[in-house]
C-alpha cells in the first residue's frame, strides 16, 4: 500500500514539474502590429483626346493634334507636372472660315508650332486672366516668339496676336491642372505669318436714314389736300352772288331810264 501511494506521489510530482517547465519555456505571444494602410488611389488624369472628341465640335483641331503628336505634349504636361496646362481650342467653323492666310500652305513644323501656340504651360482659371492681362504678352508652348496678349473686359477674356483678335467664348473644362477654353478664331502667330498683315476690310456703310425735315411735312400734306376744297368753295360762292348782281344791274338800268 505504501509503495502504491509513493508511486502516485511520484507521478503527480512529475506531472506538476512538467507543467511548470512547459510554462516557463513557452514563447511569449507575438506583439500586435498596426494594420498596413491601404495604398493611396492613383491620381485621376483628364484624357484630353476623349475630352476634345465629345466637346465642341473640335474635330479639326483634334485631328491636327493627333497627327502632329502635339496632343502627347499637352497630355504629359497635364499628367506629370505641377504647372498644368491651358489650351485654347478653335471650333471646326473657325478653321472653315480661315481663308487668308490659308493653313494648307504650312509645313509640318509650322503647323506644329501653330498648334503649340494655342496652349500655355500653366493652368489658368478664368478669374486669373485679369491679372495675366497686366503682365504683358505671355509665352506659349511654342516659345517666347509665339506670345499671346490677354485683356479682361468686364469678365470677357480677349486674346490677341498681330493677326488675330478673338475672345474666350466658353469654358469647356477647367479643373486644376487642366483648362480648356473655346475660342472663335484660329490664333495666327506673327512668327509664322510675318508682319505683313493684310488690311482689314472696310465696314459696310450704314444705311441712309432720311431726317424728318427731308420728308414732306404734315402741314404741307394738309395744305395740298385742302387746296381742291378751297377752289370748289370759291366757285360755289361765285354762283350764289351772280343772280344778285344781275338784279342790281337791272334796277339801276330802270332807274336811269
Amino acid at each position: 500500500m505504501a509503495k502504491m501511494q509513493f508511486s502516485i506521489f511520484i507521478a503527480v510530482a512529475f506531472i506538476v514539474f512538467s507543467a511548470s517547465t512547459n510554462a516557463k519555456t513557452a514563447s511569449p505571444p507575438a506583439p500586435m502590429l498596426p494594420p498596413t494602410p491601404a495604398p493611396a488611389p492613383a491620381p485621376h488624369h483628364v484624357n484630353l483626346t476623349e475630352l476634345l472628341s465629345v466637346a465642341g465640335p473640335f474635330h479639326t483641331f483634334l485631328d491636327y493634334l493627333l497627327s502632329s503628336g502635339v496632343i502627347e505634349t499637352f497630355q504629359s504636361q497635364a499628367n506629370n507636372t505641377e504647372e498644368g496646362v491651358t489650351i485654347f481650342v478653335p471650333k471646326d467653323d473657325a478653321f472653315k472660315a480661315q481663308k487668308n492666310p490659308p493653313l494648307s500652305n504650312l509645313t509640318k513644323d509650322q503647323l506644329k508650332q501653330l498648334l503649340l501656340s494655342h496652349a500655355l504651360p500653366h493652368y489658368y482659371s478664368l478669374s486669373e486672366f485679369k491679372n495675366l492681362s497686366q503682365s504683358g504678352p505671355v509665352s506659349t508652348f511654342a516659345g517666347g516668339q509665339y506670345p499671346l496678349k490677354f485683356t479682361d473686359v468686364s469678365g470677357t477674356v480677349r486674346i490677341e496676336t498681330l493677326w488675330t483678335r478673338t475672345k474666350v467664348s466658353s469654358s469647356v473644362f477647367s479643373t486644376d491642372p487642366v483648362a480648356v477654353y473655346q475660342v472663335n478664331r484660329v490664333l495666327l502667330p506673327e512668327a509664322i505669318f510675318g508682319t505683313d498683315v493684310p488690311p482689314m476690310p472696310a465696314p459696310a456703310p450704314a444705311p441712309v436714314v432720311s431726317s424728318p425735315s427731308d420728308s414732306p411735312s404734315a402741314d404741307s400734306d394738309e395744305a395740298n389736300a385742302s387746296s381742291p376744297k378751297s377752289s370748289h368753295k370759291n366757285s360755289a360762292q361765285t354762283l350764289v352772288f351772280a343772280p344778285v348782281a344781275m338784279v342790281v344791274s337791272g334796277l339801276v338800268a330802270l332807274f336811269l331810264c
